[in-house]
């Protein structure tokens, strides 16, 4: 371990600020400590909180700092910086790479975050870009050190067993679109952590496996950042503007961690292999249930076409009802009929896929509809409403209802033949 201050703790002001910014500054936890020669100033805030916000424009300004990190990857600084605006989104290309799960549980945050912003007049994440603006007001560097949303979400889910999953998509998906105001306890889980833990602390306090990929390993990763991107610049003084839930697991593995910081960020980057067995079942799907066809063909035609129709019927019809129930268009519907039946049976594509850009190519978002997106998904009806997110209805509901045909046609297939 090298040799460095140990960690410090005040909540006093800096000399150089002003008497009323310095009750603000006052009011946040503050700790300061040195490693590789590069005096680090980690400022604990709320990120619903005002005064989190004037506490820090009031130390970027203070001139003591030559550098400004803060609690946020690329895609979050573009959403909270509106660099990158829902404008951007290019549904047909998500739906294409199979990220159309990610963008939702993206614009199931935003609602989150969108309902807390109209109950108590304050965006979350005022203070991230309360920094992001005083870097570049007074020239400093900003350095972003979290990790990327995406990946943290990924291993965040991949760290729950499979039967978790369900309930923890269902508490995401009741949370965005419910009407109830936001309740004391979740406001207080905000002072302390972010939009991510407000929303899953719930499920992590009963979880190991998810506070470990949602809390611990960015608190990991921010501090290898930290590390790389200060390395070789002794003397440097940086503002750590991080949630105070963050404050001691960062301060602890930034002040003790010996793992080179390169070796570290990539091992917390990397997505968990996927269980093998999971991946298989489709195929046996597959092969059971042509086995199926083939059983019923070679004991006579009409067995085997009566068995293509239970397939057809049920498989299709399912996922037909999912993209109706979504408000899909009539062709859309008509498309989950022909594509299930054949997407089931072949588990590189799914039904959903065909019909959200069947449904994304006949009605395409507007730019208009783009733009209101933010306010949109915050109600189950404007999830139906705008033309984006029901892209994506289509795209699960249809998904939903045709993996659930699989299942009901293979067992009254097999009920035939038996």
């Amino acid at each position: 371990m090298s040799q460095d201050a140990p960690i410090q703790e005040t909540n006093s002001a800096p000399e150089a600020a002003g008497t009323g910014a310095a009750a603000a500054v006052a009011q946040q936890p503050i700790k300061r400590l040195q490693r590789d020669g590069v005096d680090y100033t980690l400022i604990g805030t709320a990120h619903v909180s005002r005064a989190s916000a004037d506490a820090v424009r009031e130390l970027a300004a203070s001139g003591e700092f030559d550098a400004i990190a803060v609690e946020l990857c690329q895609a979050r600084y573009d959403a909270l910086t509106a660099e990158r605006k829902w404008t951007d989104l290019d549904l047909y290309r998500i739906l294409r790479e199979g990220k159309a799960g990610l963008v939702m549980a993206n614009l199931a945050l935003s609602a989150y975050q969108r309902r807390i912003a109209e109950q108590f007049g304050i965006e979350p994440g005022a203070e991230m870009r309360a920094a992001a603006v005083a870097a570049k007001a007074h020239g400093l560097p900003l350095q972003l050190v979290d990790r990327d949303l995406a990946t943290t979400l990924r291993r965040s889910y991949a760290s729950v067993p499979w039967y978790k999953r369900l309930y923890l998509m269902t508490g995401l998906a009741l949370g965005m679109v419910s009407s109830d105001e936001i309740d004391e306890e979740a406001i207080e889980r905000l002072k302390e952590g972010d939009i991510l833990e407000s929303t899953f602390t719930e499920f992590a306090e009963h979880s190991p496996e998810l506070f470990e990929a949602l809390i611990t390993e960015r608190d990991r990763y921010m501090a290898a950042r930290l590390r790389e991107d200060n390395a070789a610049q002794a003397g440097r003084r940086v503002l750590v503007v991080i949630g105070a839930g963050h404050m001691d697991g960062l301060a602890r593995h930034l002040e003790s961690d010996q793992a080179d910081p390169a070796e570290e960020r990539a091992e917390l980057d990397a997505l968990p292999p996927r269980a093998k067995w999971p991946r298989a079942i489709p195929w046996a799907i597959m092969f059971l249930i042509l086995t199926g066809f083939f059983i019923g063909f070679s004991r006579s035609p009409e067995l085997g076409w009566q068995l293509v129709f239970i397939w057809v019927a049920i498989n299709g019809g399912l996922a037909a009802l999912g993209a109706l129930l979504a408000r899909g268009h009539p062709v859309t519907v008509l498309s989950a009929v022909v594509a299930a039946p054949i997407t089931s049976l072949n588990p590189t594509i799914a039904a959903g896929m065909v019909t959200g850009l069947v449904e994304s190519w006949l009605r395409k978002p507007r730019v208009t509809d783009l733009e209101n997106l933010r306010f949109d998904i915050t109600t189950l009806k404007g999830w139906f409403r705008n033309p984006a997110t029901r892209i994506l209805l289509v795209f699960f509901l249809s998904n939903l209802g045709s993996a659930i045909g699989t299942w009901v046609a293979g067992f009254k297939i097999f009920g035939a033949l038996s």
